[in-house]
C-alpha cells in the first residue's frame, strides 16, 4: 500500500513536470559537499565512491535482472555518487543549513519530496531515518535524483544522473547504494517553498 503511495507521488511529480519547461540542474556554484559537511553540529568521517557511465554499463545485467527493459538499461544511468557521513555521537542537523540546501535545489527547478510521516523535531534530531528526495525532470523523464537520508549517527547522500521514467526508480532501489524503497514511507511533494 505504501509503495503504491510513493509511486503515485512520483507519477504526480512527473505529470507536473510535463506541463513545465525543463529546468537546469543546480548551478555549479552550489557546493553540495560543503553544505552537507556543515549540516550537522559536529565533524564526521566521510567516505564516498562513484560509478561513471562505463562502470554502470558493466552492471547492465543487474538492471535487466531487476525488471528493466534490456534496451533501456544501458542508457538509463550515466553516473552515481554516494557520500556517507558517520558521526561519533547522535547529531543535531541545523535547520537553517538544511533550509539553504532545499532553497538551492528549489531555485534550480528540482522537485522535492519528503516523507509525510516525519515531523520537524525528528528532522533536526532524528530518532528514525529521515529521507529527502529531489527529482530533476526534462519533460516526462527524470534526469537527476538526489536522495538524502539522515539518522542519529549517519547521513548518506546519493546523487544520480540518468534518464529514467518514474517507475524505473523502483527497479533501482536497493542497488548501487540507492536505498531500498521504505515500505513505511509516504513520500509527498514538499510544501511550497520547501
Amino acid at each position: 500500500m505504501k509503495l503504491r503511495l510513493i509511486l503515485f507521488a512520483l507519477t504526480l511529480s512527473a505529470a507536473a513536470a510535463i506541463a513545465q519547461p525543463p529546468a537546469a540542474p543546480p548551478p555549479p556554484a552550489f557546493d553540495i559537499q560543503g553544505a552537507l559537511m556543515n549540516l550537522a553540529d559536529q565533524p564526521a568521517t566521510h567516505t564516498s565512491f562513484s560509478f561513471d557511465r562505463s562502470m554502470i554499463q558493466i552492471a547492465q545485467n543487474l538492471l535487466e535482472s531487476n525488471g528493466m527493459d534490456a534496451n533501456r538499461a544501458p542508457a538509463a544511468l550515466t553516473g552515481i555518487s554516494v557520500d556517507n557521513y558517520r558521526y561519533p555521537r547522535p547529531v543535531f542537523y541545523t535547520p537553517e543549513n538544511m533550509d539553504a540546501i532545499i532553497a538551492s535545489y528549489n531555485a534550480a527547478g528540482w522537485k522535492h519530496l519528503v516523507n509525510a510521516n516525519q515531523n520537524s523535531a525528528n528532522t533536526a534530531q532524528p530518532r528514525t531515518t529521515v529521507t529527502d528526495l529531489w527529482l530533476h525532470f526534462a519533460g516526462p523523464d527524470i534526469t537527476g535524483v538526489t536522495v538524502l537520508t539522515r539518522s542519529p549517527r549517519d547521513m548518506s547522500v546519493i546523487q544520480i544522473t540518468c534518464e529514467l521514467r518514474p517507475l524505473d526508480l523502483v527497479h533501482l532501489s536497493g542497488h548501487f547504494g540507492i536505498p531500498k524503497v521504505d515500505p513505511n514511507a509516504v513520500m509527498v511533494p514538499a510544501p511550497n517553498g520547501r
